[in-house]
């Protein structure tokens, strides 16, 4: 395990999965038929574009960070990382993507 700012944190995908997730509407839509004269059912999952984008991105940026961190310092040394990245992992740990073990 890799310890960043005292703790172990992982990506909670299941939680990302219901955090992009949508309701079906509750507007039914005509059925589709296809070339056979089938019907087809509509996809069981439905996400949200925006939110995934946005995640997607945030994560993308905590991956990325490229400062260097002296677990030293302890809390004074996150005053080296990037706002882009106090940003994107604040998020993702407010809504509960990041995880402590």
């Amino acid at each position: 395990m890799l310890k960043f700012l005292g703790e172990n944190y992982y990506f909670d995908i299941d939680e990302l999965e219901k955090q992009v997730s949508t309701e079906k509407s509750s507007i039914q839509a005509p059925p589709i038929e296809n070339e056979d004269g089938e019907f087809i059912d509509e996809p069981e999952q439905q996400i949200s574009i925006t939110r995934y984008e946005t995640f997607k991105n945030l994560i993308d940026v905590v991956l990325t960070e490229r400062e260097e961190l002296d677990e030293g310092l302890g809390v004074h040394g996150a005053n080296n990382l990037t706002i882009p990245f106090k940003i994107a992992f604040n998020t993702l740990l407010i809504n509960k993507i990041i995880k402590t073990l």
